[in-house]
């Protein structure tokens, strides 16, 4: 049975939960065994280590954007057709939205996608800021907190079409953009190999970019062989966080779809990574001052994340892999906002840390 014999035997949202799942656990697996995380790349760069963890980042990213590339060159797929790139987006709520979830995920230990992945592994921190994330983008999105989403997103906006797309106004087009993925798949196995990755890291860098272009791949295949409309989208976390506590505490629930198996598989995918490398471990947190520092970096994060259009991976890879101009922006604004906080909150702390230390030494 071909792929269009499944859209005609089970409808257009069971195939697209099932690829969800599918493309989730992968995407999960890889991730979880490379340790791909924007917040420790960051803070390498900041730092100027430029070590494993940036090596990973650049994978992943690189890896996207030639995968993605790829399949609009062979016309597997169409960025003009997608919501990052057709609608109208906010270049200020990218920026804000950006610098708030860079902040956010240097107070909480890591992005969206990495708090899914160490919730698998056992990491109950991970598990409570993951929740009052998706709890904060559910607010952004329709609640109390969505009247200051849509102000700030109001400040600044940009037409959908070609003044959203990168590459249509450098006048570089897809080939320009493989080029460009080429150029950083070169930088990120430099950096990988001078800081002694090892093979899960280059593999699961790699894999965890290839999904997030299968992820747009598979999307736009259904959305061609459907009898319905359905939209291009890819892997984003934000989104489905909130969608997944309106089907847990609200009745109707929303409909199934992509992200109806995404969020589960990336659990399972992590899970399974965990296991095979044995690094499932009960985790908790130490005082009350971390709760804090937690619960309000997830708040920045939820709140940063429906702003800015998208996470870590949703619009700082996903969306940057089809060179959605307010995703370009939202991805500087993390970085910067992750290396501000990292300045402003960690080093007073640890600054302290080595004063108290020194005053106890004998």
């Amino acid at each position: 049975m071909n792929f269009a014999s499944l859209i005609e035997s089970y409808g257009e949202r069971t195939v697209l939960a099932l690829g969800g799942l599918i493309i989730g656990a992968l995407f999960g697996f890889f991730a979880q065994r490379s340790r791909f995380c924007l917040r420790s790349a960051t803070l390498e760069f900041w730092h100027q280590t430029f070590g494993k963890k940036v090596a990973v980042w650049l994978l992943t990213f690189s890896s996207a954007v030639v995968g993605v590339q790829l399949l609009i060159l062979s016309g597997h797929m169409d960025a003009a057709s997608t919501r990052q790139i057709s609608a109208t987006g906010s270049i200020s709520g990218a920026l804000v939205g950006g610098l708030l979830f860079g902040a956010g995920m240097v107070m909480t230990r890591g992005c969206a996608s990495r708090l899914l992945v160490l919730s698998a592994n056992g990491n109950l921190r991970a598990l409570l800021s993951g929740l009052i994330f998706a709890v904060t983008a559910q607010a952004a999105l329709g609640g109390v907190l969505s009247p200051w989403r849509e102000a700030i997103s109001s400040w600044w906006t940009v037409d959908g079409g070609a003044a959203r797309d990168l590459l249509a106004l450098t006048h570089t087009g897809p080939w320009g953009g493989l080029v460009f993925g080429l150029v950083w798949l070169a930088a990120a196995l430099y950096f990988a190999v001078r800081s002694g990755s090892d093979r899960w890291q280059w593999a699961g860098g790699v894999g965890t970019g290839l999904a997030v272009a299968a992820g747009w791949g598979f999307n736009y295949w259904v959305s061609k062989n459907s009898f319905e409309v359905v939209p291009v989208q890819g892997l984003t976390f934000s989104g489905p966080s909130a969608e997944w506590l309106m089907r847990v505490v609200a009745s109707p629930a929303p409909e199934i779809g992509f992200n109806f198996g995404l969020v589960p598989g990336v659990f399972l995918g992590s899970f399974l990574g965990a296991w095979v490398g044995k690094d499932f471990v009960l985790e908790g947190f130490k005082d009350g001052y971390s709760m804090r520092r937690y619960i309000a970096g997830a708040i920045l994060m939820g709140f940063g994340a429906m702003l800015a259009g998208g996470c870590a991976v949703g619009a700082g890879i996903t969306g940057g892999a089809i060179f959605a101009l307010t995703a370009w922006l939202a991805l500087a604004g993390m970085w910067v906002g992750a290396g501000l906080a990292d300045r402003w909150v960690d080093a007073p702390v640890a600054a302290g840390n080595s004063a108290a230390t020194l005053r106890v030494a004998p």
